[in-house]
């Protein structure tokens, strides 16, 4: 494949589509959400070939989730229809212009009941071993038992076939605890190339209150550090000594919905990796896509495409014919 993998739940997600409570909503939006297939739907349009591994239910929302997914030209060979489980659902509601409230219905979901089987003798295995990056996030870990094992397993196949492994750590502190957390990441830190996170993200993994300490600690893979409106920092692994850390600063933009743009984010970087790109560049695009992603009020649908990537240099108002 050559491309990017991931592995993760992906929902179907209910959006309102004007601000105001959810119960006086008259109209909710359709679509699909999971921080993995974000990012794999991000990387394909971008031109890189990319698959996710999952589990849905055998019903409506697990049909819309596939569908979806292949209509990106994203590979699904390696997901899974549960038939003794549903497909997790997420709530969106616009509350006000500028905030956003979430709620996710994934207890006894299908996506969490991913385990390690879905990664043997599969075509799972083989998109594992046969991909340029295998991509992760925090979230899954947390699902279950069974998932945090699915992953352990992942991780496995992809250093077994000298795989390049990407971790976002995307804590959900409803899903689980900071210490619960650090005890399913940290011991597949040795095996990560890149670890994605938000500020308070890595302080959090690393334990500590201070980001140099928090560098210091995490340091061995390539450390991309999410600012949000101030853009983003990577320190070089620790493999390439002692060089100075790169920032790139946020793309202005009028943001709309900050929901996805750290999806957006690690789908743009990771297209980067995929170029060739050296990091610099890499976090150009991490902070370009993640622009795009808060310009519109939907986690995934305002991904850019390659031949679209200029646009943010219009000027505003501008009308392209």
């Amino acid at each position: 494949m050559s491309g990017l993998v991931t592995l993760g739940e992906s929902m179907a997600a209910l959006c309102s589509t004007t601000p105001g409570p959810l119960r006086q909503a008259s109209h909710l939006q359709l679509s699909i959400a999971g921080a993995e297939s974000n990012v794999a739907i991000g990387v394909r349009r971008l031109g890189h070939p990319a698959a996710w591994i999952g589990r849905v239910g055998a019903d409506e929302f697990g049909s819309l989730v596939l569908e979806r997914l292949r209509a990106e030209q994203v590979d699904v060979t390696g997901a899974r229809t549960d038939p003794d489980a549903p497909t997790g659902l997420l709530i969106k509601e616009q509350r006000t212009p500028d905030v956003t409230r979430v709620q996710y219905y994934r207890a006894g979901s299908a996506g969490s009941r991913l385990r390690p089987d879905d990664l043997t003798d599969s075509p799972a295995a083989e998109l594992v071993a046969d991909a340029a990056v295998l991509h992760f996030t925090g979230i899954t870990p947390l699902l279950s038992a069974s998932a945090a094992a699915a992953v352990t397993r992942a991780v496995e196949l992809a250093t077994a076939a000298g795989v390049p492994v990407s971790l976002d750590i995307n804590h959900r502190s409803a899903l689980g605890s900071p210490d619960g957390l650090r005890e399913h990441l940290r011991p597949l830190i040795p095996h990560l190339s890149y670890l994605f996170g938000g500020e308070d993200e890595l302080l959090l993994l690393a334990d500590t209150d201070d980001e140099h300490e928090a560098v210091r600690r995490l340091r061995g893979p390539e450390i991309v550090i999410k600012r949000g409106a101030r853009g983003a920092t990577v320190h070089a692994p620790l493999s390439d000594g002692a060089e100075a850390p790169l920032h790139a600063p946020a793309v202005p933009v009028r943001a709309v919905d900050p929901v996805g743009a750290g999806d957006a984010f690690v789908a743009g970087y990771l297209a980067g990796l995929l170029d060739g790109a050296a990091r610099a560049e890499r976090l150009r695009l991490g902070c370009l896509t993640g622009a795009f992603a808060v310009s519109v009020a939907s986690d995934w649908s305002g991904l850019p495409t390659r031949d679209e990537l200029h646009l943010l240099d219009a000027a505003p108002g501008t009308t392209l014919r």
